[in-house]
């Protein structure tokens, strides 16, 4: 179980024993204070919204599917059933009824009320006490009980009672389809979300069979009405109509056990009139547009159409990914992290956290520790390398903590710094394989960001830890062929080495109609503010071409030791009516800004660093179909040509001002360039070298 949920685990484990009032008490007290915590990520996962690939939209054309679902979970609440029906049926709502196999009696003459008026019966777990996922052996014996059930009452779904999942050992039961999982819920006592709003095919080789799995996409009930004390359903219009912006499914958990039916007052129950003023602003708000879905029929339509994008479970492992980085702006971290979740592995990310940000949260079904603040790039190579070892100590004592309570198989190390490769040491001992990926070669980094040269003792220092770390990894991975071949001349045979480029996501960087339109030239810089990255070049060049161009205006989005001294340079040039410095953005905010952008600016400086350091910006602006303009570096030249970027000589303002001008007055220049670039980095795309990756993966964890 994870940390974050271990006052929910133990309330779960020791409810059975306490008096109702005190039990309640308590459940406010654990919702309370993880509520502080999660105020990013639930009731809406931000991360959460994505269709799947290949995403056709649902039947007839409706902009979002409805899935209403009921778990009954004692006698007193099948008793109450009937109403329920009653309030859908006046609205013309169906929706399905999980039962408990063993803890009540069902009867037949429920069974065939229920199936003639058009609702579903499912199975809520055997009982609905403790956890059945405890371990395989317990979950496999209490599987071919659950499996009669099934089949004697006609049922093709299947609910975990208190939300426990285990998608793997889910294969034994004879199901259609899953409902035990969320896309965001912190507060249950597995919080570990399977990340989206949409249904998920689940297969598993080994067994040969699959099951659509359904996650809730609606905030509990119990948890709204009892817990929270919430009196409207303001929280629950809140995360439909984000939902339904999405295309989204809206699935939704309510409990007859818990509606006020009999007027009582009591102060776990709640008026069921809130569950109809649900339906009645579903009805009245988005009337025709939504598909009322039995969960069986969502199933099987899902099964039909999506089958072919498994998520499959035929080895599932448990990875460990340290980085001195902030996750969530790392394209790279998230698209490794992103694949071998979605193939069913389970994916723990130790990382750096931005002060308002919750230490622990899941998103797209990766889990982000995030073990060590860091307000701005660090100034000094004594302080680079005092916070970097600091969080090489957090993140070697975490990982061997999570270790110890479930086996890696494999750490994913990332630098920079190389060293961070060490964090692995405990799961390594225990026999885990470890990865280091170098994002940047640190020493050239180094002798660049620090303005220093090769004679320095710290820089031959980088290259003995470069040479240790590497000999430490049983595989290394390098971001592009330059540096591959640096790599291999002195610090890792080429049998070990495999390069990675900084490949764009897919599922983000695609052509998309531009947004609002306006009577302006825009180019933008989306990335760190780092010396070596050349911006005040950008700036001086860009400045001398606004008073010819004074509807041209230059956005640069980012953060970096250079910020300030950028800020002052374009007061100094006098433009701060058409150069303007953003906040840093989201990685899935970056597509939107580029595509609403005419040309997108690489000003990088031809150093030891930057001259081979590889510039993922600029695949990405290829992508969406944006054009480029690119300083002529060593390593641009090595992968591109004019006919797919406009190259400007690297460091000289005058060449680069020249590249400005003609883009901004040669729109067939532009057109010429986007259309051929977006041919050639469809070679380029994550989904067509991911494998190479995965093949590394596997090979290590066979």
């Amino acid at each position: 179980m994870q940390v974050k949920g271990l006052g929910n685990l133990i309330y779960y484990w020791i409810k059975p024993f306490i008096p109702e009032r005190v039990k309640l008490q308590l459940r406010r007290f654990l919702v309370k204070r993880t509520l502080k915590n999660c105020r990013f990520s639930w009731p809406i996962d931000p991360y959460s919204g994505r269709p799947p690939d290949g995403w056709l939209g649902w039947p007839e054309g409706k902009r979002f599917a409805l899935v209403l679902t009921h778990d009954v979970e004692t006698s007193e609440g099948l008793k109450h059933c009937h109403e329920l029906m009653g309030i859908e049926e006046s609205l013309g709502f169906r929706s399905s009824f999980n039962v408990v196999a063993s803890d009540y009696q069902v009867s037949d003459k429920f069974r065939s009320d229920l199936k003639n008026r058009g609702f579903e019966l499912g199975i809520h777990g055997l009982t609905h006490r403790g956890n059945p996922f405890i371990s395989e052996s317990v979950f496999k014996k209490q599987a071919a009980k659950i499996n009669d059930y099934l089949n004697q009452l006609g049922c093709v779904g299947f609910r975990s009672p208190s939300m426990y999942h285990d998608l793997r050992l889910l294969h034994y039961l004879n199901i259609e389809y899953d409902a035990s999982t969320f896309d965001t819920d912190p507060f249950e006592p597995q919080p570990d979300g399977i990340g989206t709003i949409f249904p998920r095919w689940i297969y598993d080789h080994e067994h040969q069979k699959g099951y659509v799995e359904l996650p809730y996409t609606l905030p509990q009930d119990y948890l709204v009405f009892v817990v929270l004390g919430e009196k409207t359903i303001d929280l629950w219009k809140k995360k439909l109509d984000w939902v339904v912006a999405k295309g989204g499914m809206v699935l939704f958990i309510a409990h007859p056990d818990y509606m006020d039916f009999d007027n009582s007052g009591q102060g776990h129950k709640y008026p069921p009139d809130l569950y109809r003023q649900l339906l009645l602003y579903i009805q009245e708000r988005y009337p025709n547009q939504y598909w009322n879905a039995l969960p069986r029929e969502l199933a099987k339509f899902w099964k039909a159409n999506y089958s072919q994008k498994e998520i499959s479970l035929k080895k599932r492992l448990h990875v460990g990914m340290p980085a001195y980085s902030f996750y969530e702006l790392d394209n790279r971290i998230i698209r490794y992290a992103r694949t071998l979740a979605k193939r069913g592995n389970e994916v723990e990310i130790f990382a750096l956290r931005q002060e308002d940000q919750n230490p622990y949260e899941v998103l797209d079904e990766v889990k982000i520790h995030r073990l060590q603040t860091r307000k701005s790039k660090e100034k000094t190579g004594f302080s680079y390398l005092i916070r970097q070892s600091l969080f090489l100590w957090r993140s070697a004592r975490s990982i061997a903590q999570a270790h110890r309570k479930k086996p890696f198989q494999l750490i994913h190390a990332h630098s920079i710094p190389d060293f961070e490769v060490f964090a692995a040491v405990f799961a390594k001992l225990k026999g885990s394989k470890v990865i280091l990926d170098v994002h940047d070669l640190l020493p050239e980094l180094y002798l660049s960001k620090f303005h220093k040269n090769k004679k320095s003792i710290i820089y031959r220092l980088l290259l003995l830890v470069e040479r240790k770390s590497c000999k430490y990894a049983d595989h290394v991975i390098i971001a592009n062929h330059l540096w591959y071949e640096k790599l291999v001349s002195r610090s890792v045979s080429k049998d070990k080495c495999s390069v990675i480029m900084n490949y764009p996501e897919d599922s983000l960087f695609y052509p998309r109609k531009r947004g609002k339109q306006v009577d302006k030239f825009i180019m933008i810089y989306p990335g760190t503010l780092s010396f070596h990255q050349g911006l005040d070049l950008a700036i001086r060049a860009f400045a001398k071409i606004t008073e010819k161009f004074p509807n041209a205006e230059f956005f640069i989005y980012g953060d970096g030791p250079e910020r300030d001294k950028l800020s002052e340079l374009i007061k100094e040039m006098k433009a701060e009516n058409n150069i303007f410095i953003k906040d840093e953005i989201p990685l899935d905010r970056i597509p939107e800004i580029m595509t609403d952008s005419d040309l997108g600016i690489v000003p990088k400086r031809d150093d030891e660093f930057a001259g081979e350091a590889f510039s993922t910006k600029i695949f990405e602006f290829m992508a969406v179909g944006v054009p480029v303009l690119v300083s002529a570096t060593r390593i641009d030249r090595h992968y591109f040509n004019d006919s797919v970027v406009k190259f400007f000589q690297p460091d000289d303002v005058e060449d680069l001002k020249k590249g400005i001008e003609e883009m901004i007055t040669n729109e067939e220049l532009r057109t010429n360039l986007a259309k051929n670039a977006l041919d050639f980095v469809q070679k380029y795309k994550w989904s067509a070298n991911m494998h190479t990756y995965l093949d590394i993966v596997d090979k290590l964890t066979k």
